[in-house]
């Protein structure tokens, strides 16, 4: 699979879906909490895309505002300023856009061949998404934000390469069938999970993860790992884990209790390995159960040992249920740049090895 940056898609919309009206004046959907709530997602970026039509119609700078977020980027030896990237069809952009023209970051403008002259930016030949995002990949960019407009956020939905969208809410409704939408029509491969909402002012702030689908290897390892929790004692979750190479062979297993009897699954499997081990830079973590994210046995959490192993990606079948903490191992590891999946088609079965657990129903 080739790798790609980590695609962010950011919009605000009105109550019935609209970007803007179709007057010449651009309507105002964010408040100032919003802003500053985009200034930190760009922040945390290391570009920021727009099309073509975007940088002709609303002619923005994609810069980040706030001084103090860009000193801090600069202080952790990063750009003052994401990469600016657009994607064009025709060449059709105006060199005196300030897309071009403000700022000091690198510009990027991917297109088909000998379309784009005279603009200040550098001009890569390529046209097709995927094609695009594996050169971002190569270039350093691990972090991709997408601003708009409908046009591309439909592209890169249908095409099913959004990990994360979040969604801005205005309190009204345009209803303006000239309006240009959030999205066009099409056949979007992919849902979405709410992760979380956020009120600023009277604008909602929605945050949504892709659903990814596990393949038929992640079924059977995490079929494994539910097996294994068969070996723990019934003291608390009976949890077991299973570590894969980058081919899929297994490199360790775990299961709550094993080695020592406050150690988890995850914690258990890793401690067969070598710190260090160059297989944990392209393995998978399967777990029955979602990874800790705080406890009181052992200084680190699972969630924290993964990270720290180095784990890119983690399969799990059933969240943690708020029996003991409110988990959020999976929020943690996604924020943190992991890939996560879960496959609750499997979550009864670990339900049931852990019904001992007061509050635990199959």
């Amino acid at each position: 699979m080739t790798e790609r940056p980590h695609v962010l898609l950011s919009a605000a919309v009105s109550l019935d879906g609209y970007l803007d009206d179709a007057t010449d004046t651009r309507l105002v959907l964010s408040n100032d909490e919003d802003w500053a709530r985009v200034d930190g997602l760009r922040a945390a970026s290391d570009a920021i895309l727009v099309g073509a039509n975007t940088v002709r119609a609303d002619n923005p700078r994609l810069l980040i505002r706030s001084p103090e977020l860009v000193a801090e980027r600069v202080a952790a030896g990063r750009p003052e300023q994401p990469v600016k990237v657009t994607l064009t069809r025709s060449g059709s952009l105006d060199p005196a856009a300030q897309f071009f023209t403000v700022g000091d970051a690198e510009k990027l403008v991917y297109a088909p061949p000998g379309v784009v002259t005279g603009v200040k930016a550098t001009v890569v030949e390529l046209s097709g998404l995927h094609e695009m995002l594996a050169d971002l990949f190569a270039r350093g960019v691990r972090r991709l934000m997408v601003e708009g407009g409908g046009a591309i956020h439909t592209q890169f939905l249908t095409e099913g390469l959004v990990d994360e969208l979040h969604l801005a809410i205005a309190p009204f409704f345009v209803g303006d069938p000239l309006a240009p939408r959030f999205a066009d029509e099409g056949a979007f491969p992919r849902g979405l999970t709410l992760v979380k909402s956020t009120r600023l002012g009277d604008i909602a702030v929605l945050e949504y993860h892709s659903t990814p689908e596990p393949s038929e290897v992640d079924i059977l390892r995490l079929r494994e790992a539910i097996a294994l929790a068969e070996n723990c004692p019934p003291r608390t979750f009976r949890v077991g884990a299973v570590i894969t190479a980058a081919d899929g062979e297994v490199i360790s297993t775990g299961y709550s209790g094993d080695g020592d009897p406050a150690n988890h699954a995850e914690e258990a499997a890793l401690a067969k390995l070598e710190p260090g081990d160059p297989r944990l830079a392209e393995a998978t973590m399967y777990t029955s159960l979602e990874p800790c994210s705080s406890r009181t046995s052992h200084p680190r959490s699972c969630t924290q040992l993964i990270l720290d192993a180095g784990i890119p990606r983690i399969v799990f079948a059933w969240r943690e249920p708020s029996v003991f903490v409110d988990c959020v191992g999976a929020e943690t590891l996604e924020a943190a740049g992991r890939r996560v999946i879960e496959v609750p088609a499997l979550a009864a079965g670990v339900r049931r090895a852990n019904t001992h657990i007061p509050g635990v129903h199959l």
